[in-house]
C-alpha cells in the first residue's frame, strides 16, 4: 500500500503542474481553429482554388473533432498523435501555395492553418521539452519559407516568434518536471526519515533497555551470565549504531554506558506504583490494575494501559490516569481536578515521553534524586513538566550523546512530541537539576501512535 500511496501522491503533484498547461493548449487549439474557419470564410472568393482550400478545412475540422481531447493530458497526447498533428499543419502550409494566388501570398496572406500551427508546436514543447519544440519549430519554418518562396520579413518574424515561444515553454516545462522530481524525492526521504525515527524510538524504548539490563545483571552475577551480558552489550552497541545511522564508531564498547540522554531503565529497579483507588477512569483509557505482572519500564507500562497501543482515532483518554502510576516515594505528581482528555494515541505517546524523562532522572540524577511531574490543562494545549533536583546535564552532552547513537532525548522525547505537532523544551543548570517541558496542542492527531 505504501508504494502505491507514494505513486499516487507523485502523480498528483505532477498533474497539479502540467494539467493547467494541457488544458490551456486544448483551449488554444479550439479557439484558433475557430479563428482559422472565420479567416477562410472571409477569403473564400479570393482563393485560386477555393474547393481545394475547403477540402483541407474539412480535413482539419474532422481531425479536430476526433482529437480535441488528445491534448488534455500527457498520457493522451502520444508521440504518434503529435507527429500526425504536425504533419497536418505542415501540409496546410504547403497546400496554401497551391490553392491561393501568388499575389496574395506575396502580400502576406495567411496560410490555411494560420496560427493553429502554433498549437501543434506547443504540443511538442509540453510533451518533450525545448528540444522537441525546437525541432517542430524548425520544420514549420522550412514549410513557411517554401510556401512564401523567399525569406520575407514577415515570414522570418512569425517563424522566430513561434520558435522562441515554443522553446521557452519547453524549457519551463523541463524545469517544472525537474522540480516535481525533486519534490517527490523530498517527500520520499521525509517519509523514510519519519519511519526510521519511529522504529528507532520503539527500539530505544524496548530492545535497548532489555539488552542494557541483561548486560548489567550478567556482569553482577558473573560466570556464564557475565558472558551472556557481554554478548548483550555487544548487540546493544551494534543496534545503537544501526539506529543512529552508522554514526557510532565500530570500536566503541558497551563500557561507554554513561551517555547523557540515555533513556535505558533497569527493569528490575523501576518502581511503577498503582494509581489510588478512585482515580478518574476515562472511556478508552485503561489505568493500571493491581494484577500487573510485576514492574515494567516506563514505555512498556504506558502501552499496557492504552488500548491497541494508542492507535490514533480512539476514544479520548484521561492523561491523569496514564501519568498517575509514575508517582511514588521519589516522584511527586500534581494534576488538575478535572479530567485532561486527549486522543488515545497522543495521550499514550505523551505519557511515554514523560516515562523516558523519568528514566533519565533515575539513570543520571542518582537513586536519591527527587522528581516532580506537573500536568497543566490550558485552553489550547496540554503541558507536562518533569523536573528533578539532580546535578543537571553538562553543556554539550546531549549533542555528544546523539552523535554516539544514544537518542533518548532526540527520539523518545523530542521525536514523539514533534510527531504529535508539539514541542519539548529542556532546561538544565549545573547543580540545579533539569526541567523538561512537554507541550502538545489539544487538536493534535499525530502519527505517533501508529506502532
Amino acid at each position: 500500500m505504501a508504494p502505491r500511496k507514494r505513486e499516487n501522491r507523485e502523480r498528483a503533484i505532477r498533474m497539479s503542474v502540467e494539467l493547467p498547461l494541457w488544458r490551456a493548449l486544448t483551449g488554444y487549439r479550439i479557439l484558433t481553429f475557430g479563428y482559422v474557419v472565420v479567416l477562410f470564410a472571409l477569403a473564400y472568393d479570393d482563393y485560386a482554388h477555393p474547393l481545394g482550400a475547403a477540402a483541407y478545412m474539412a480535413v482539419l475540422a474532422t481531425w479536430m473533432g476526433l482529437t480535441w481531447h488528445k491534448v488534455m493530458s500527457a498520457e493522451r497526447c502520444t508521440r504518434r498523435f503529435l507527429a500526425i498533428d504536425l504533419a497536418i499543419a505542415l501540409a496546410g502550409i504547403l497546400l496554401t501555395r497551391v490553392v491561393d494566388t501568388h499575389e496574395r501570398i506575396l502580400a502576406g496572406a495567411h496560410t490555411l492553418p494560420s496560427i493553429w500551427t502554433a498549437g501543434a508546436v506547443l504540443g511538442f514543447a509540453i510533451k518533450g521539452g525545448w528540444r522537441w519544440a525546437a525541432m517542430a519549430s524548425a520544420l514549420v519554418a522550412v514549410a513557411n519559407v517554401v510556401e512564401r518562396g523567399s525569406f520575407a520579413r514577415e515570414t522570418v518574424h512569425n517563424v522566430i516568434l513561434v520558435w522562441v515561444a515554443s522553446v521557452a515553454i519547453g524549457y519551463v516545462v523541463e524545469v517544472a518536471r525537474a522540480s516535481e522530481r525533486t519534490l517527490a524525492r523530498a517527500f520520499r526521504i521525509e517519509a523514510a526519515t519519519r519511519e526510521r525515527e519511529r522504529l528507532a524510538r520503539d527500539i530505544h524504548d524496548s530492545v535497548l533497555q532489555v539488552l542494557a539490563m541483561v548486560q548489567r545483571r550478567g556482569t553482577e552475577i558473573g560466570g556464564e551470565a557475565a558472558e551472556l551480558g557481554r554478548m548483550a552489550g555487544e548487540q546493544e552497541v551494534a543496534l545503537r549504531t544501526l539506529v543512529a545511522g552508522g554514526l557510532v564508531p565500530a570500536a566503541r564498547t558497551s563500557s561507554d554506558a554513561d551517555s547523557g540522554d540515555s533513556a535505558r531503565a533497569d527493569v528490575g529497579s523501576v518502581a511503577v506504583s498503582v494509581a489510588p483507588t478512585g482515580s478518574p477512569r476515562a472511556e478508552g483509557c485503561w489505568p493500571p490494575e493491581g494484577g500487573d505482572d510485576g514492574p515494567r519500564s516506563a514505555p512498556e507500562a504506558v502501552h499496557a494501559r492504552v488500548p491497541d497501543g494508542g492507535v490514533p482515532g480512539g476514544e479520548p483518554c484521561d492523561l491523569r490516569a496514564l501519568l498517575a502510576p509514575y508517582a511514588g516515594a521519589r516522584v511527586s505528581f500534581a494534576e488538575p481536578g478535572a479530567p485532561v482528555l486527549l486522543e488515545a494515541g497522543a495521550a499514550g505517546e505523551l505519557a511515554a515521553a514523560v516515562g523516558a524523562a523519568l528514566d533519565n532522572v533515575r539513570k543520571h540524577a542518582g537513586a536519591g534524586a527527587q522528581a516532580w511531574i506537573l500536568l497543566e490543562d490550558e485552553p489550547d494545549a496540554v503541558i507536562v513538566t518533569v523536573r528533578d533536583d539532580g546535578p543537571g546535564i553538562p553543556e554539550g552532552r546531549l549533542a555528544a550523546a546523539e552523535r554516539e547513537g544514544r537518542l533518548g532525548v532526540a527520539l523518545s522525547i523530542r521525536g514523539r512530541l514533534r510527531d504529535l505537532g508539539g514541542s519539548a523544551e529542556l532546561l538544565s543548570l549545573s547543580g540545579q537539576g533539569t526541567e523538561v517541558e512537554l507541550r502538545i496542542p489539544k487538536a493534535s492527531r499525530g502519527n505517533g501512535g501508529q506502532r
